[in-house]
């Protein structure tokens, strides 16, 4: 697992219940090993924003940032820039097997595998978004 370098970083992650964190910190390493797999992204910045623990391509500009928290009182979410069209491209995609929230975010249940092939798609499409 990639070491968490920003200090206000791990501690949100320590904040989490234990149900939350797990399945969270299992994206935190997909987005991480996406963008690792992918030449023209960059490194990934790991930081916060409004509270929550963002990744962006600021080197190359190559995507979009990607947000992930918990999402209510009972789910997780990967939460994207709701001007872009990337929500609405993966619910016309995995639609019948994601949740999504309007046009930000794609909602997990923690206690549930993580569909790990879908989200990887969808961190991808993410990361790449400037570059489609």
């Amino acid at each position: 697992m990639k070491t968490i370098i920003d200090s206000n970083v791990a501690n949100v992650f320590e904040g989490y219940p234990e149900r939350y964190r797990q399945p969270l910190l299992q994206i935190r390493e997909l987005i991480f090993s996406t963008a690792a797999s992918l030449n023209a992204v960059g490194e990934v910045e790991e930081s916060l924003k409004w509270n929550q623990p963002s990744y962006a391509t600021t080197i190359t500009k190559s995507g979009s940032p990607i947000r992930i928290d918990r999402f209510g009182a009972e789910k997780i979410a990967l939460f994207f820039h709701c001007q872009t069209t990337l929500v609405e491209e993966f619910r016309a995609l995995f639609g019948e097997g994601l949740e999504f929230s309007k046009n930000r975010a794609i909602v997990l249940d923690p206690d549930k595998e993580l569909p790990i092939n879908e989200l990887a798609f969808c961190i991808e499409q993410a990361l790449m978004y400037h570059k489609r």
